[in-house]
């Protein structure tokens, strides 16, 4: 794979140009330049990001189009303003068995475990191709290899599909590990959005089996589609992602008559006791705030050791801002941290599993309707 930004026209070079200067701005001078929001919980948006949001509020809105033109936007906008991470010395293009596809990243030399990553895109759109920069910088800074995988995405592979292509994606880690150096022990799952989704329900999925997940890392998941709490209320409008949106995707997600607390749909109405170590990273400005927080209140008093990161200033989707965002590129990279401590390098005596945190503002037990 190459770098896609070394494809681009003048003219986009020109507007990614005007896109990530905001990241480069001193904060106190964007603060001058832009109002910036403060949550109902007191958390401040990253001043960088509250300009994003503003251009991006007069931009036009993916879920007007049908699926695949709504895919060649959002992919033209992930090459576009993708962060610049070169290739690594290794990044294998694979088959995994159905069908599907899949890139191995490798920084070389001898892994410290394997990331088996899904991406995020509400179960519609999204790509390996546009998590590219995600999944260089998740190797380079963990030391681990990532498989990043296309699972087929809806409306033409609506629910169950994904979830069978993750578990499909899951036998093929474990079976291929050893030819890669990696322990089959320490392979830990993660994905953003959809993709924590995905991550969370297969940890279900493999319980009490020999071979599981270390980690579990869920990035502002989807876990709970049979509740609006109030994240979901107070951020309706956010233009990282609107409710409109939200009902776009389940729309072309879930077909008709899908029961919606089915732990494969709302894996926080399922069994979490017996699960992997989690590490669960939030968005303060995000609809899918408080529905993650849950579900971290929902592992620990389960017993499940979790660590909460709390990103109060950020929006959904900030993994595919570093390039435009310098406080997204610090949250993205204390997600590296996380998963780096609970990895030890080759031929370390034990594992250094990640310490338990009680989540700052969780709100357990609370509900909206």
């Amino acid at each position: 794979m190459t770098s896609a930004t070394s494809a681009l026209s003048f003219a986009q070079r020109l507007r990614r140009a005007v896109g990530i200067l905001p990241g480069r701005i001193p904060p106190a001078v964007l603060r001058r330049l832009v109002r910036v929001p403060v949550n109902a919980d007191g958390e401040q948006m990253a001043p960088e990001i509250a300009l994003l949001m503003s251009a991006a509020a007069k931009a036009d809105d993916y879920s007007a189009l049908a699926p695949r033109h709504a895919r060649e936007v959002t992919d033209a906008e992930a090459v576009l303003f993708g962060d610049r991470i070169p290739p690594l010395p290794v990044e294998e293009d694979l088959e995994v068995p159905g069908g599907l596809r899949a890139t191995r990243h490798s920084a070389g030399g001898s892994p410290s475990g394997l990331i088996l990553f899904f991406h995020g895109g509400g179960f519609v759109l999204g790509s390996r191709a546009g998590y590219a920069p995600v999944a260089r910088l998740l190797a380079r800074r963990t030391g681990a290899d990532v498989l990043s995988v296309d699972y087929r995405l809806a409306p033409e592979h609506p629910f169950p599909a994904a979830h069978e292509d993750a578990m499909a994606a899951w036998e093929f880690a474990v079976d291929q590990a050893p030819r890669w150096g990696v322990d089959s022990r320490r392979i830990v799952v993660a994905g953003d959005s959809a993709g924590g989704n995905l991550a969370a329900v297969l940890c279900q999925q493999l319980r009490g089996r020999a071979m599981r997940p270390s980690l579990q890392v869920l990035i502002y998941p989807a876990v709970d589609l049979s509740v609006k709490r109030p994240s979901y209320k107070e951020f309706a409008d956010s233009p990282a992602l609107t409710a409109k949106q939200i009902r776009w995707f389940t729309d072309h997600y879930l077909p008709p008559g899908t029961d919606v607390t089915d732990p494969r749909v709302s894996p926080l109405l399922g069994d979490l006791a017996g699960l992997p170590p989690a590490v669960v990273s939030v968005a303060g400005f995000d609809p899918l705030r408080d529905e993650g927080l849950e579900y971290t209140t929902r592992l620990l008093g389960n017993g499940v050791p979790t660590q909460v990161l709390r990103e109060g200033g950020l929006v959904h989707g900030f993994i595919g801002f570093t390039a435009l965002s310098r406080t997204s590129r610090a949250a993205t990279e204390r997600i590296a941290a996380a998963i780096a401590r609970s990895l030890p390098s080759p031929g370390s005596a034990r594992s250094r599993a990640s310490g338990t945190r009680t989540p700052r503002g969780v709100p357990a037990g609370r509900r909206g309707r």
